[in-house]
């Protein structure tokens, strides 16, 4: 039976929990925030077929983030792309699951992972189709917000609308957390819809873990592709990094640390069944984990893990922690 993007969302976000608990691999933050947009376009929106990676009128798709790619890895097996037993393999020596996404995998049209690309090769997708005069299939890319920074974005969002590529939609993972620290204290990118704006894209701005309001954002870019000589859609969508298990969200440290055995695993689970869809199974622990490890006042829960909470930009306090560590005679090398 079909799954709903509801069910295959939490599915996801399961999935992502045990991979990356298993491989001891990364970016369980950034594979929560996406979930929803990932349901919704497998469940909802594209059309493809798992028999058939290949066939000819499918609707292409990049996760330009490619470093959220367990969450793309689940949704193909979910939609039975590859056995979902195969999950359990992810970033494991000889596994086709690399940590980042791979072309390797039947359903993945685009190895990514090295960011700032997706959206230039979605934009070479969908020109070649408007070249062959293919309108059967469109475009999509989900980049995230902090690869935005790369100049090779704008480069090609002023590409797309050039070429009023209407059958490409583009959807930022606007989740306002990158590397290790919130966009705002990376590098400035508001006001983020206005500059879409400027570059000459229709821009829609949500909340990017509803999915009404991420069904209707679909609908909306669809209506403007049937528009002759119409501009590319991107969908703002705002997230929350971690969204679905109360400790990691908003916490820079779930962008590179993965579940380990103990508290964040027990907890990340069942926090997970409070709120699992009626009608399917957890394929790992079906009844969650009963006598679960707690966290405890000596855990690191909870906390700021920002670059920012700790950074002081004034070079006479560089200079003393310099110092501090490592004395006079060193300082040269340090710096």
């Amino acid at each position: 039976m079909k799954k709903t993007s509801e069910q295959l969302a939490w599915l996801i976000r399961r999935h992502g929990i045990e991979m990356t608990h298993l491989s001891g691999g990364s970016h369980i933050g950034a594979i929560m925030s996406v979930a929803d947009v990932v349901a919704v376009l497998y469940a909802d929106v594209m059309k493809y077929r798992p028999e058939e990676p290949k066939w000819q009128d499918r609707d292409r798709f990049i996760l330009s983030k490619g470093h959220a790619g367990a969450s793309i890895y689940a949704a193909l097996a979910e939609e039975g792309f590859f056995p979902v037993e195969e999950l359990k393999t992810h970033y494991q020596n000889g596994s086709r699951l690399s940590g980042h996404v791979s072309h390797h995998l039947p359903g993945v049209d685009f190895s990514t992972g090295s960011l700032g690309h997706g959206l230039s090769a979605a934009v070479g997708m969908a020109y070649a189709a408007k070249k062959d005069k293919n309108e059967n299939h469109k475009v999509y890319v989900v980049l995230g917000d902090g690869e935005c920074n790369e100049g090779s974005v704008w480069e090609a969002a002023l590409f797309a609308n050039h070429f009023r590529l209407n059958n490409l939609v583009a959807i930022v993972d606007h989740n306002h957390m990158q590397s290790l620290d919130f966009n705002e204290n990376t590098l400035e990118i508001e006001d983020f819809g206005a500059k879409w704006k400027a570059f000459g894209w229709n821009v829609v701005e949500i909340n990017g873990n509803d999915h009404n309001e991420l069904k209707a954002a679909f609908r909306y870019a669809d209506e403007n592709s049937k528009i002759a000589e119409h501009k590319p859609t991107v969908i703002i969508a705002n997230t929350i990094k971690g969204y679905g298990i109360s400790f990691m969200q908003n916490d820079i440290l779930w962008h590179y640390r993965f579940p380990h055995d103990g508290w964040e695993y027990d907890t990340a689970v069942n926090e997970l069944h409070k709120v699992k869809p009626d009608g399917i199974i957890d394929p790992y622990t079906p009844n969650g984990i009963e006598n679960p490890v707690m966290p405890t006042e000596d855990d690191d829960i909870g906390n700021d893990h920002t670059f920012s909470s700790t950074w002081n930009t004034t070079y006479p306090e560089i200079m003393r922690r310099v110092e501090a560590k490592s004395g006079s005679g060193e300082r040269e090398h340090k710096l």
